[in-house]
């Protein structure tokens, strides 16, 4: 098994705040998926094995990177700015998916379900893009990661 990868992750508790059973069963699975395979390297920092504490802070999003005995390698501070829009329509596409479990016809659920899933994959893009020259990852790590950014982002827009 590679050694550029996460072994532990976690996620700022003075970032999370209520959530619904929706985001935080995905932010669960996002989790446990990203444990079982990831491909993470930050540039020209440290070796891994690597543990990631993601947070919100002022409204940036931070990457604290650190080796497997938590001694730090590195923290990435990326501007929230430049995912906003996407994370807005993935919060909508989610939440239209959701209802329309409950009670709309298959043909309609796949629909939204299809829809949802190419948001999430630019969203992946974009942030893959801002991540690169920093961290190295591979497009399913991305996706994972997207994922709990967007629970965090979620959870930090709340009062």
């Amino acid at each position: 098994m590679s050694e550029d990868r996460i072994i532990r992750i976690e996620l700022d508790e003075s970032s999370l705040g209520g959530g619904n059973a929706n985001a935080d069963h995905e932010r669960r699975v996002a989790i446990a998926d990203l444990l079982e395979s990831n491909s993470f390297r930050p540039q020209a920092e440290g070796v891994g094995p690597f543990a990631l504490y993601l947070a919100i802070e002022d409204d940036r999003l931070v990457f604290d990177v650190r080796q497997e005995d938590d001694s730090p390698v590195r923290a990435f501070v990326f501007a929230l700015g430049p995912l906003r829009r996407i994370i807005k329509d993935y919060f909508l596409i989610c939440e239209s998916y959701y209802e329309a479990v409950r009670d709309a016809p298959l043909a309609q659920i796949e629909a939204i379900d299809m829809g949802r899933r190419g948001v999430h994959n630019e969203g992946s893009s974009l942030l893959r893009d801002r991540l690169a020259g920093k961290i190295e990852v591979d497009f399913d790590t991305s996706r994972r990661l997207f994922t709990l950014i967007c629970a965090l982002n979620r959870r930090a827009a709340k009062p």
